[in-house]
């Protein structure tokens, strides 16, 4: 269990490997009026047009890594996935900055209970923003397939990605809840109801 940082309002994070279905979880969240801060929306605040991170990218690897003003996401997610030193720049970068863009947005919620959603919370500090942790879980198989259903990608890049996230076990271990999501929507929607009733019960 995290212990939060700023106690102003209890913060539940959720996360989860790529392809397991943490938009389909804070769907349901947000359909009973609990705020969403989703750490990926943050990511994109903090490299828009103008943004200082986003002219320290450009330095780095070149003014083609802008198309149509805006970061080329596709082209530095090859990038950064084929070079460990140039993901860690990046990361040493960005990490920062959007943890504040997540604090900023967490002090702004109106509900009895917010949800940070980040695919990264607990292979970055941001994990320390939240009181408890809410894994999505499912076979990497069915993840994997998901994944590249989705995001349209070779299962090599897939693989790529889920290599560089926290492996299932250890971020099970991590884990004060977990909803496991290889079945139906609507089984999913009954494993969160009950976890909505939880959160509420201990505002």
């Amino acid at each position: 269990m995290s212990k939060q940082e700023q106690n102003t309002k209890m913060t539940i994070g959720v996360t989860g490997g790529i392809g397991s279905g943490k938009t389909a979880v804070t769907d349901f969240f947000a359909s009973k009026s609990v705020t969403i801060v989703d750490a990926d929306l943050a990511a994109r605040v903090v490299v828009e047009p103008g943004k200082p991170a986003l002219e320290a990218i450009a330095k780095r690897f070149g003014s083609g890594i802008i198309l149509n003003g805006n970061l080329d996401r596709g082209q530095l997610r090859t990038i950064i996935f084929d070079s460990v030193d140039e993901r860690l720049w990046l990361e040493a970068l960005l990490h920062p900055l959007i943890r504040d863009q997540i604090r900023l947005e967490l002090q702004q919620a109106k509900s009895p209970y917010a949800i940070l959603v980040s695919p990264l919370m607990l292979e970055t500090d941001q994990h320390e923003l939240v009181n408890r942790i809410l894994v999505v879980d499912l076979p990497e198989a069915t993840q994997i397939e998901r994944a590249m259903n989705r995001d349209h990608m070779d299962e090599d890049q897939t693989r790529k990605i889920i290599a560089s996230q926290m492996p299932r076990e250890k971020r099970l271990e991590w884990a004060d809840d977990v909803v496991e999501n290889s079945g139906t929507l609507e089984q999913l929607h009954q494993s969160l109801e009950k976890l909505h009733e939880t959160y509420l019960s201990l505002v």
